[in-house]
């Protein structure tokens, strides 16, 4: 029996190409991006170029992941009279605890960080979900817990993340991973925060969730055969009872490694059952970067925007999410009428 879906309600998004949710969709849509110098050099003497989020003032750290969760926060909360706030749990998406040079305070001060730039404390469900990429799927699967089996009304998913330290860039450049003019097989780092309000109904719902490991993650050197990711959209479709030939298309966290083009086709390949003539592959971080535990609320923010205005190429969507240390993660939406 499929499982209860939740759904999206509101949206709020910042990132380099756009300070709200609407102005970063476009951007994403019209496939332009906003690369800029870092003041860090990789190994071969050249300056790393990253999606750098262009705020008022030169925060940096926990400081501009605050802000930027903040400004997403209000942004999709905007409807909602701010006395109600209170009542809102928030699930707060961050890095995980092994990202290379992962800062101080993500898992107590950031939230206390955010609460007193939106002046406001949230509900005593709230949460901090320290998952990286993989958070979203985490999030949701816990709000559906909360508005299904808690009576919560609503529920506030909020992200904020940023790759744009030199602890962090050091160590991906170490290993070959950062795009550069001698790399074609990296990614380009970024920096978002983004935030959704879920409910129990609306036009874009999550009817299912499903998590996997991989033991040939990026950096095992074991053969890669996409097993946890197929185990993970097996797992989703299931839960949303529906098959894969089913959905429109897909949209990921992929960032530019071949390593995770490939783990895509590969778990295509394991879970298609009938031919589609186009199943296309949406990565938002092709406009933004690689921004962490920020993706998952792009994707979702990218995929709300496309069904809003009419360009997605179907109601269905895959979406999936992969850590480097193995985990893996999909969700199943749909948008329209129940």
């Amino acid at each position: 029996m499929p499982a209860k879906p939740i759904a999206i309600r509101s949206t709020g998004l910042v990132t380099s190409v756009g300070l709200s949710a609407p102005s970063s969709c476009a951007a994403m849509r019209a496939k332009i991006s906003n690369p800029t110098e870092t003041r860090f050099m990789n190994s071969g003497g050249e300056w790393i170029m990253a999606h750098q989020v262009p705020l008022e003032h030169p925060w940096r750290g926990r400081a501009k992941l605050a802000k930027m969760a903040a400004m997403a926060i209000a942004e999709c909360m905007d409807a909602i009279p701010k006395a109600g706030w209170a009542r809102i749990p928030l699930l707060l998406c961050v890095a995980e605890h092994e990202r290379p040079g992962r800062l101080e305070g993500l898992d107590d001060q950031l939230f206390i960080d955010i609460e007193r730039e939106l002046d406001i404390d949230f509900a005593p469900d709230s949460a901090i979900i320290p998952r990286g990429r993989v958070s979203i799927a985490v999030a949701l699967l816990h709000a559906r817990h909360l508005i299904h089996g808690n009576d919560t009304p609503l529920v506030l998913i909020a992200a904020t993340d940023s790759l744009l330290s030199w602890p962090t860039l050091s160590t991906y450049d170490r290993h070959d991973r950062l795009l550069a003019e001698d790399n074609s097989n990296g990614f380009m780092p970024g920096e978002a925060g983004g935030a959704v309000l879920v409910a129990a109904d609306g036009r874009l719902r999550c009817t299912g969730i499903g998590f996997g490991m991989e033991a040939a993650h990026i950096d095992s050197g074991e053969p890669l055969r996409a097993e946890g990711l197929t185990s993970a959209v097996k797992a989703a479709l299931a839960d949303a009872g529906c098959e894969m030939h089913e959905l429109d298309f897909r949209n990921t966290d992929i960032s530019g490694e071949q390593y995770y083009f490939k783990e895509a086709s590969l778990a295509l390949s394991r879970t298609l059952r009938q031919p589609k003539a186009e199943f296309d592959l949406w990565h938002p971080a092709e406009a933004i970067g690689e921004s962490g535990a920020a993706v998952g609320l792009a994707v979702l923010i990218d995929s709300h925007a496309a069904c809003q205005k009419g360009y997605a190429p179907g109601p269905g969507i895959l979406t999936h999410f992969a850590n480097d240390t193995g985990e893996r993660a999909a969700a199943v939406l749909r948008y329209g009428a129940v």
